[in-house]
C-alpha cells in the first residue's frame, strides 16, 4: 500500500506465494495464481482501509493469510517495502522505491490502483551464504569469484562481488536474483538457467538448493 499526506491511497500486489525455510522466504513470485479479480479487489480494499484507519502516509506492506476456501485473514503490517518488491516492479513497470521517496518527501501519489496494469510473471530467489547439505549451517569466508550472467529479463540486486568477505555479523542473504518473462514456466526456466550459469566460488551458498526447488513439480 501507498498513502500520501494528501489523502490518496493505492495498493499493488507483490507476490502469489512464497516458499519458506525457518519462517524466512527464499522464493517469491508474482502475480497470484490463487487470487481471482474479485478476491484481489477485496484484499486490496482491506489493505487500504487499514492504512486509512491509522492515517498511514508512506509505503507499507499489509500481509494476509489465504486459506483453501478463499478466505483471507489479516497477519501484519510492515511499514516499509518488502525484500521481494522487485517482482512487483518487474510485473508493473513501476519504480516503488522512487514512489516511496516521493511520498516521504510530501509529494502526492502519481498512480492509483486503477492505473496499475500487471503483465508477465516474475520470480525472486534469495541467495544465502549457508550450507543446505549441513542443515543450512551458516557459511562464511571470502568470495573468490562472483559473476552475474547478462541475460535478458534477469535482474540482480546484490551486495557482494569478487573479493567480498562474508561473516557472521549480518543476515545470510547476499543477493536477490529476479527473473521476468511472459509466462510462469518461462520465468522459472530463465531463473534456473541464470542460477546454473552464475559462478560463486569461495563460499557455500544455497544456489543449487534453489534450483532443486524451482524444478520440483
Amino acid at each position: 500500500i501507498f498513502g500520501d499526506n494528501h489523502g490518496n491511497y493505492t495498493h499493488f500486489f507483490e507476490r502469489e506465494c512464497s516458499l519458506q525455510r525457518r519462517y524466512q522466504k527464499v522464493i517469491e513470485e508474482s502475480p497470484s495464481l490463487s487470487l481471482t479479480p474479485e478476491l484481489r479487489q477485496k484484499m486490496g480494499d482491506a489493505a487500504v482501509a487499514a492504512a486509512k484507519s491509522i492515517r498511514y502516509n508512506n509505503a507499507g506492506t499489509v500481509e494476509f493469510i489465504l486459506d483453501r476456501k478463499g478466505n483471507f485473514y489479516f497477519l501484519e503490517v510492515n511499514t516499509r517495502l518488502q525484500v521481494e518488491h522487485p517482482i512487483t516492479e518487474e510485473t508493473t513497470g513501476l519504480d516503488l522505491v522512487r514512489l516511496q521517496i516521493e511520498v516521504a518527501s510530501g509529494l502526492p501519489l502519481t498512480v492509483t490502483a486503477k492505473d496499475v496494469k500487471q503483465a508477465g510473471n516474475a520470480i525472486e530467489c534469495r541467495i544465502c551464504a549457508e550450507d543446505p547439505a549441513n542443515n543450512f549451517f551458516p557459511a562464511t569466508g571470502e568470495i573468490l569469484y562472483w559473476d552475474e550472467p547478462a541475460i535478458n529479463g534477469m535482474r540482480y540486486d546484490s551486495g557482494v562481488q569478487s573479493g567480498s568477505k562474508v561473516d557472521v555479523f549480518y543476515d545470510s542473504m547476499i543477493a536477490k536474483v529476479i527473473s521476468y518473462a511472459g509466462t510462469r514456466n518461462e520465468a522459472i526456466q530463465k531463473m534456473v538457467y541464470a542460477l546454473d550459469n552464475m559462478p560463486i566460488l569461495g563460499i557455500t551458498t544455497n544456489k543449487d538448493f534453489l534450483e532443486e526447488l524451482l524444478l520440483h513439480q
